[in-house]
């Protein structure tokens, strides 16, 4: 499992503790021409040793809890937002207006789920706001796919041309992404080590984050698989949202699980984030970089006020190069990075069999959270975590083996599992947590509640 090996290093895990892994290999789960299959095992196994190892420090174990990763699981996590229900009610997938278009050159990928980016896409290619998906065909149809993609990301839309492998390795965002660690660590600053209060060695479950407070100012869809992952291991995460940027309905209730949901205008309720912050132990933040430091919420600023936090970013396109501000989504990333092409064929572009990079992304920032407690424990400081779509897809294209593609049991389906929760939301039917170790919890001890209905307040 070479690939859980390079997960653990880019941690900078103890190699000794990968003897605890195990895993359940399974064929016919996430197939594809690249190995999204050791992708996700690889990032779901290491976040799950990470939780073991915290686990463990914080109970005073002599061994670290042994982890198993079952394929079949992980391909079920990694489905997560399309196999979720809500009252027998499939989930809504992508827009009209989210899809691969022909242009007079090729192709572009755009993403408008979310109504501000729909109407900034049709603005910039000069549609009204109700246009029908015929009519932006058509006027896509004459431009080119490059000059798509600068000009709805020009008026603050999301769109990116297709480019195959070897154009995107020519790009500098590419190099950029290559020069780069898969997941990025640094000590901010001296604080005394971290001080975690002691788990009781018989409680059941182990859970490794509780005690420990996360607010979550993340969105789709890695930051939250990352928090949601946080909170299935007992931590008290708090989604603080904008109040007129409301999330997508079925991917809060997938995401949602084990969390609060609260609204503040950063701005405005400045007071009241200061408050959050100083007595958070983790800040999660998924928005373009930069984008939330007018807020004083870049890392060393937040170091400055907030001794020993751990702050942890995610964005599609890294925090560097000439595409950091960029906006950008998993399937976007795909196109821009030459994974459309190589899963696509001679006639049209292709996809991965999962949002791969988003949920990839996601178990790894988590993990990296994990290991940066643990490490606070013994060292101290401050620490931040970033982590980049555009970089767990160069990992997933360049630095992945794959197996033999028949390898290990037949999977029978995601049914086994999945499960069923009431809530507020009313009957969900969800897929169980992905990340098990001898110890850990079955699910979530609270399913997602509406958004924006709870106080910007910790419990």
């Amino acid at each position: 499992m070479t690939e859980i090996k390079d997960a653990w290093e880019a941690l900078g895990g103890r190699p000794g503790l990968l003897s605890h892994v195990s895993a359940v290999v399974r064929r016919d789960v996430l197939e594809a021409r690249l190995p999204v299959r050791e992708l996700a095992r690889a990032c779901v196994g290491a976040c799950a040793l990470a939780a073991a190892e915290l686990g463990a420090r914080r109970a005073g174990f002599a061994e670290v809890p042994a982890v198993t990763v079952d394929d079949g699981a992980v391909a079920a996590a990694f489905h997560s937002e399309r196999l979720v229900q809500v009252d027998g009610r499939a989930p809504v997938a992508f827009a009209p207006l989210s899809r691969f278009w022909r242009t007079a050159d090729g192709w572009v990928r755009t993403h408008a789920n979310y109504p501000h980016h729909r109407d900034r896409l049709l603005a910039a290619l000069g549609l009204p706001a109700d246009a029908s998906a015929e009519r932006v065909a058509g006027r896509l149809a004459e431009c080119s796919a490059l000059e798509t993609e600068e000009a709805v990301q020009d008026a603050g839309g999301l769109a990116v041309a297709l480019r195959t492998p070897r154009e995107w390795r020519a790009h500098p965002q590419a190099a950029e992404m290559a020069a780069r660690p898969l997941v990025e660590r640094a000590v901010l600053d001296t604080a005394p080590a971290r001080v975690l209060p002691s788990l009781d060695r018989a409680a059941a479950p182990l859970l490794p984050a509780a005690g420990l407070r996360v607010l979550d100012l993340t969105r789709v869809l890695a930051g939250p698989v990352a928090t949601r992952t946080l909170a299935l291991l007992g931590a008290d995460v708090l989604r603080v949202d904008a109040p007129w940027l409301p999330e997508l309905p079925d991917l809060h209730a997938d995401t949602g699980f084990g969390k609060r949901s609260a609204t503040l205008d950063l701005g405005a309720g400045r007071d009241t984030l200061e408050e959050l912050l100083s007595t958070a132990d983790v800040v999660v933040t998924g928005y373009r970089p930069g984008a939330l430091d007018r807020f004083g919420l870049a890392p060393c600023a937040l170091a400055e006020r907030h001794p020993g936090l751990v702050v942890a970013q995610v964005s599609a396109w890294g925090g560097y190069g000439p595409w950091a501000g960029r906006r950008g989504f998993d399937s976007l990333v795909q196109v821009a990075t030459g994974i459309a092409v190589t899963e696509g064929t001679a006639d049209r572009p292709g996809a991965l069999p999962a949002q791969a990079l988003d949920h990839g992304t996601g178990y790894l920032l988590a993990a990296a959270v994990l290991r940066a407690l643990t490490e606070q424990s013994y060292d101290g400081g401050s620490r931040l975590v970033r982590l980049a779509l555009a970089r767990t897809a160069h990992w997933l294209t360049n630095g992945i083996h794959p197996a033999v593609a028949d390898q290990g049991a037949p999977c029978p389906g995601p049914d086994p599992w999945l499960t069923e929760t009431d809530s507020p939301l009313g009957r969900l039917r969800h897929a169980r947590p992905a990340v098990s170790f001898t110890g850990a919890p079955t699910d979530w001890a609270r399913p997602a509640t509406p958004w924006g209905a709870e106080p910007a307040a910790w419990r």
